[in-house]
């Protein structure tokens, strides 16, 4: 165990400099491959300027009885698609977000005959114009047919309309038939047989994501019942996760840098729950401590203008640092959201958002946080550092020197929420 001292300044998190965000992650110490038991990884405590670490089996060890975890239940669809041309070679589509009309991903993954979604592609200057590549497939006793076709040519991506046979399956059985799970690239492996399975919650609900709510991979029924036993309320909301979690901070500066938004859903109960306990509340997972946040800047705004409009209730990247007054509590926030989806008969919220928790955010929801170890300049990393003040370097560098394993299929460590003053 070791101590360690904070030193916390603030700034803009658009002037932030990418570069204060960085680290060297030797390749030795990314996880290509998840252990064989989920909760046999490491777990590195973080508290007050303090390094603790134990087992994963023993996290109810270091959360406060009658606390509350809050996980996200999204399900990871296997959002890679592989095309062979007739003479040789891969054209790779990798799906983004559905075209659609209606509000969330369910939807978009039930639909049948045809679908079209934004999409990135590999190979797309073998592309010609009018090709329609196909996947063909059999499944038991039938062949089923995936066609693709780009109808039209984004700045950063492709709008690709799929047509599939037999037309009454939903395009969620034709991918899961057709398509490949998306392991992150900096895993640099192809999937195999158990990552459909590891690279999965075992809460998984709500299909959407095309990358894994990785904090929650540890979790088993055995840490399940050891919550119950100090009374910790499991909660569960859901965020898709989409491919720009992966994307890297290019910019010079955070206020170069686009943040990718995300669609959230959360059901009525869920928020009167959060805004009636009183208890503490952990986020398992960066995409659940969003999740989270977002509920309460969009009570302020339901605070600011009881009558607003859905569309105008989602998060954008910096509206929290510049639009939005910061004197209301959790509990009056969540309660005006409470009374406006009661207003507008409105049960269960879909809606995006594009937050970026950065140094300088003050968190609202939240106690602690757990999580894994993320990339180098990441946005993921700015949300760690913002939690732990500047010692998110002796964290990391402690991990590093004390072998754990890095990024989705590596270890976890719970921090808690450093004052800020």
């Amino acid at each position: 165990m070791k101590k360690q001292q904070l030193a916390v300044h603030y700034m803009h998190p658009s002037q932030l400099s990418v570069k204060d965000f960085t680290y060297e992650l030797p390749e030795e110490r990314i996880a290509r491959f998840p252990l064989e038991q989920r909760d046999a990884s490491n777990l590195l405590i973080y508290m007050s300027g303090i390094i603790a670490e134990d087992g994963y089996s023993n996290l109810s060890n270091y959360l406060p009885a009658n606390s509350v975890l809050v996980f996200n239940n999204t399900r990871v669809i296997p959002a890679r698609l592989l095309f062979r041309k007739p003479e040789g070679g891969i054209i790779e589509i990798f799906l983004l977000d559905p075209v659609t009309e209606n509000p969330g991903i369910a939807g978009a993954l039930e639909k049948k005959e045809s679908a079209s979604w934004k999409c990135l592609i590999g190979g797309a200057s073998k592309w010609k114009h009018g090709y329609r590549p196909e996947i063909s497939v059999r499944d038991k006793e039938e062949i089923i047919s995936l066609k693709a076709e780009i109808t039209e040519r984004l700045a950063d991506a492709f709008i690709v309309r799929f047509t599939w046979s037999p037309p009454e399956k939903t395009f969620s059985e034709i991918l899961d038939i057709t398509g490949i799970t998306p392991l992150p690239p900096y895993l640099k492996r192809a999937p195999e047989s158990d990552d459909k399975l590891r690279y999965q919650t075992l809460f998984a609900k709500w299909e959407g994501s095309v990358a894994a709510p990785t904090a929650g991979l540890h979790f088993t029924e055995t840490i399940f019942e050891s919550l119950k036993a100090k009374n910790i309320e499991s909660l569960f909301l859901t965020l898709h996760v989409g491919a720009g979690t992966f994307k890297p901070v290019k910019s010079e500066t955070m206020a170069g840098h686009t943040m990718h938004a995300e669609w959230m859903e959360v059901d009525l109960p869920t928020i009167i729950q959060l805004a009636e306990n009183e208890a503490r509340v952990f986020a398992v997972g960066t995409t659940s401590l969003r999740t989270l946040e977002s509920l309460y800047w969009m009570g302020v705004k339901c605070l600011e203008d009881p009558f607003i409009l859905s569309e105008a209730l989602d998060i954008k990247q910096w509206e929290v640092y510049d639009d939005l007054p910061n004197q209301y509590s959790k509990k009056q926030a969540l309660e005006a959201l409470i009374a406006w989806l009661k207003e507008n008969q409105i049960t269960n919220m879909i809606i995006k958002t594009g937050i970026l928790i950065a140094p300088g955010y003050k968190f609202r929801m939240i106690e602690g946080l757990i999580t894994n170890f993320h990339q180098p300049q990441s946005t993921l990393l700015l949300l760690v550092a913002a939690l732990a003040g500047n010692d998110w370097k002796r964290v990391y560098q402690y991990a590093i020197d004390n072998g754990f394993r890095f990024l989705s299929y590596g270890d976890g460590c719970l921090i808690f929420k450093t004052e800020q003053k």
